[in-house]
């Protein structure tokens, strides 16, 4: 009987036996079936995760961020304990315990699940498991997934140290509102670094893994608060936090930047704007769209952000001036439905969704509002995020649309979408509110440092929210008469001198479209005339004459060595500036002129830094050789050796320089610049005003506006180059010595200075004085030839109206016949520029 007994046992007791055999060995099979071909977990220990790029100021202020997926890394050091264990209570209470996978966890789900018959089914992924999901794995619920998921959890568990694992958690979760990661997270919700969490904001944080989109702080907060309030009790039973901290923090109320109770990170940026999207669009360029957007770069700008902010007002400002003087409404075009405005909730709420700008300052802020109300006398206003107050009435008084012709009902509609700014009285107290709207008349400005070529401000229209066409970097327009400088140069370097006299007279041209008649701006010619006199006074003829007797092909290539063009056209219109080129080139271009001739590699960026610091472009390139040199005297500068080649001689830079220097104090810009330190510069203005211009700079800044229509037509008889572009430049340059000053322009060693009579060039002796003496720069050491007359090889004939000695075309004021004020050129006809242009 004992032997039947113990047989039976040692039967059930082999077949048990063989049944774990076969158990295990079918689990074997399994995990050696699913672990062949598996990614390598090895490669998480070089996890390189995208993350935010940001671009700083000069000042180190963070300016603007660019990325796909918002991402501040962290390293797990610098993790708070608590935001790790708030996270480990809500997913993986065992996580410092396991070996990747929890046993008991899925046993439990799946009991769980059979027990309610497959009703309830809930994860039993570890943190370690997730890392493998998130990381290597798809995010199917298949069971082949989840058996691949615990043998690379276990792989991994060998390989990094828990923290580790941890920190590949923390950075890589996604938890809502596009943020990755717990510091993004926790700047998005709380606007806080993660050093600054309390204990039951740490536990929202680690509600969000299970479904952010579940636990909305806004449209799910009851939900998002139990769940909460859930993690807080997990911390309590796992020994993180005691009674009387989980009793208070249960207590504490769901605040967050959805919900209004903080400023939203962004609130502290400034709005983007044409200087930090061209560095996008430029580092983009250069290191590739995927890095600039992912790589985690520290980009050092070289905006100076006072100059920005008055290089876009001065623009602004001449680019309203212009509009409100054609008396024109077109406001938003943009009209809210009738239903909208049945009551403040609806109508603010429809005006938070209209798609117009909101980065408009010009003379303080510009609020988007709607109409509600059109009577006679005055039109009943709502502002967006604005409430109305007894200071401060929404309403908009006849007066104010004193520069249009028609009424309220004529020129508003209910419902429409409106700016509007505050006017204020002198003492600075609300006086009403002002209808404004966007010009369509658009423009560029760009101001760099001359030496280094650090772009200090650009501003690339009206309004970036508006329009974010650059039209400093990316708009390609004639430069017109602006041009005319590199002719000159060209001319100087090829052996011309100052006192080299160009015929100014008509000129007839046989080309392939006809016989072409190029004209000076006052249909008025000089006869003979030094060199000097045809930049001042901006004349065409001479212009195209001197082009034709030193050869396209010379001008083309100085052209391109200014980086002016990559390949410009020899044809001789294209002297006169009808080739398109941008803002941008012109400027650093200019800037060459102001440096003595060396090359400028013009920048927005002084250095770029990776994710780890290492500084991966450095926009200045030279060393200094004296700076560690303690026994340097204080007295002395450290020597710093430059490393820009010549793209022209230093004795041509300063009289083309000098000779722009006339165009500012009395040639066609004497009008409109008048600044405490010396300033040349250049106006254009092409066929029928398309396009306007002024480029200048002083001893350390080029700076140089553009105005015109997006889709190119006339600005009308009033527009110049210097009476619409030189008031911005005014106003920038006033603003930019106070800050950095400036000087005489630098003389170069070879200069010998001998008085010429700018109207003739004669020669004049030393101690003459008076308005038509000019001391001219000839290289020494070269014999300076007076009397040589150039004439291009057309003819001259004599029955042509000239200028007297000493008179100069100046833009004079005038009223017109609408009762407007205009300037107009002293001797212009219909139809003519005063300026100079295209012909």
């Amino acid at each position: 009987m004992l032997r039947l007994i113990l047989s039976f046992f040692g039967t059930i007791f082999s077949l048990a036996t063989l049944g774990v055999v076969v158990v295990a060995v079918s689990i074997g099979a399994i995990f050696h079936v699913y672990g062949r071909d598996l990614p390598s977990h090895e490669s998480l220990a070089n996890y390189a995760p995208p993350t935010i790029s940001r671009i700083y100021s000069g000042e180190g202020v963070i300016i603007d961020e660019f990325a796909r997926e918002r991402r501040l890394f962290t390293p797990a050091e610098d993790i708070p304990d608590l935001v790790k264990q708030a996270f480990i209570s809500a997913e993986d209470k065992n996580f410092y315990n396991h070996k990747g996978y929890d046993a008991r966890g899925i046993a439990a789900a799946m009991y769980e699940a059979v027990q309610t018959r497959g009703a309830t089914v809930r994860g039993a992924s570890t943190i370690t498991q997730q890392v493998m999901k998130n990381f290597l794995l798809s995010g199917d619920r298949r069971i082949e997934r989840k058996i691949k998921e615990i043998i690379l959890a276990t792989r991994i568990e060998g390989t990094l140290e828990k923290d580790d694992i941890l920190e590949l958690y923390l950075n890589e979760i996604f938890l809502g509102q596009n943020s990755y990661g717990v510091a993004a997270a926790a700047q998005t919700y709380f606007n806080k670094s993660l050093s600054e969490l309390a204990p039951h904001e740490a536990a929202f944080l680690a509600s969000m893994p299970k479904a952010p989109s579940d636990f909305h702080p806004v449209r799910q907060k009851d939900r998002l608060k139990e769940r909460r309030d859930f993690v807080l009790e997990e911390m309590y039973e796992n020994g993180y936090i005691d009674k009387a901290t989980y009793e208070s923090e249960v207590e504490a109320p769901l605040l967050s930047v959805q919900n209004g109770d903080f400023e939203p990170f962004s609130a502290q940026l400034p709005p983007r704007d044409y200087f930090t999207d061209e560095i996008r669009r430029q580092l983009s360029r250069d290191f590739g769209e995927g890095e600039f957007f992912t790589g985690g770069l520290t980009v050092r700008a070289t905006i100076d952000p006072e100059l920005q902010e008055e290089a876009a007002e001065a623009l602004r400002r001449q680019l309203e001036i212009y509009d409100r003087g054609l008396g024109k409404w077109r406001g938003t075009e943009i009209i809210l439905p009738q239903e909208a405005l049945a009551s403040e909730e609806a109508w603010r709420a429809a005006l938070e969704e209209a798609d117009v700008a909101r980065d408009i300052v010009l003379n303080g802020q510009w609020f988007p509002a709607v109409i509600l109300e059109i009577g006679d006398q005055q039109m009943r206003i709502g502002l967006d995020r604005i409430r109305e107050s007894e200071a401060e009435p929404q309403i908009v008084p006849r007066k104010d649309i004193g520069w249009l012709p028609g009424n309220f009902q004529q020129t508003f509609e209910k419902g429409e979408v409106v700016y509007v700014r505050r006017l204020l009285n002198e003492d600075g107290s609300f006086a009403r509110w002002s209808l404004r709207q966007v010009p369509e008349v658009q423009g560029g400005f760009v101001a760099m440092d001359v030496n280094t070529g650090r772009v200090l401000a650009m501003q690339g229209g009206f309004s970036y929210q508006h329009s974010v066409f650059n039209r400093a970097t990316q708009a390609q327009r004639q430069p017109g008469s602006s041009f005319k400088p590199f002719v000159y140069a060209a001319a100087l370097d090829s052996g011309y001198s100052p006192a080299t006299i160009v015929v100014d007279a008509p000129i007839e041209i046989d080309t392939p479209q006809g016989l072409w008649r190029p004209k000076n701006s006052s249909n008025r010619f000089y006869g003979p005339t030094p060199l000097r006199t045809g930049i001042e006074q901006s004349r065409n003829l001479m212009t195209i004459r001197l082009a034709q007797e030193v050869g396209m092909d010379t001008v083309a290539y100085y052209a391109e060595r200014f980086g002016v063009y990559d390949r410009m056209g020899a044809f001789l219109a294209n002297s006169l500036g009808s080739e398109e080129t941008t803002l941008y080139k012109m400027v650093s271009a200019y800037a060459m002129f102001a440096n003595g001739g060396e090359q400028v590699r013009p920048t927005l960026v002084d250095r770029v830094q990776d994710r780890y610091g290492k500084t991966v472009y450095r926009h200045d390139p030279r060393n200094c050789e004296e700076c560690d040199d303690p026994g340097i005297a204080r007295n002395l500068s450290p020597k710093i050796t430059s490393d820009r080649r010549r793209v022209m001689d230093a004795v041509t830079a300063y009289q083309i320089t000098s000779m722009m220097q006339g165009v500012v104090d009395r040639g066609t810009a004497s009008g409109a610049i008048n600044l405490p330190i010396p300033i040349a510069g250049k106006t254009g203005t092409t066929n029928d005003a398309r396009d306007v211009w002024f480029v200048g700079f002083s001893s350390n800044i080029a700076a140089g506006c553009y105005i015109g229509y997006d889709q190119p037509r006339g600005l009308g008889p009033n527009a110049f180059g210097s009476t619409m572009c030189g008031p911005v430049f005014q106003a920038f340059m006033s603003k930019a010595i106070e800050k950095y000053g400036g000087a005489s322009f630098r003389v170069p060693e070879e200069c010998e200075f001998i008085n010429i009579d700018r109207f003739t060039g004669a020669r004049l002796p030393e101690g003459t004085y008076g308005d038509y003496v000019v001391p001219e720069c000839f290289r020494a050491g070269e014999e300076a030839i007076f009397g040589l007359l150039f004439d291009g090889g057309f003819g001259m004939g004599s029955d042509f109206d000239l200028f007297a000695a000493g008179e100069t075309e100046q833009v004079r004021e005038v009223t017109t016949s609408t009762g407007n004020t205009g300037q107009v050129g002293e001797k212009s006809s219909f139809g003519n520029l005063s300026s100079g242009g295209l012909y």
